[in-house]
């Protein structure tokens, strides 16, 4: 497999806000930048509101696929 190059995001979040982010992540086993790399696909892929995205596909589809990413990463990282 080719490693794609990967880069930042920061953001500055409110500390409610950042707690939701990693207790949603803690609940569900994922990271949160797994999280953002899945949601940020399904917005390019066509969705004009987070809205529509979620009504599109279910939290548990998100949660699958930021569980791929992290597996994905953490194979790369022992490798």
């Amino acid at each position: 497999m080719t490693e794609r190059p990967r880069k930042a995001l920061h953001a500055f979040l409110s500390d409610e806000a950042h707690e939701q982010w990693h207790s949603f992540a803690g609940e569900f086993g994922v990271s949160v930048s797994a999280i953002l790399e899945v949601l940020g696909k399904h917005l390019v892929g066509g969705a004009h509101s987070p809205q529509a995205m979620v009504s599109e596909a279910s939290i548990e589809d998100f949660v699958a696929d930021a569980r791929r990413i992290d597996a994905t990463r953490r194979r790369r990282t022992r490798a």
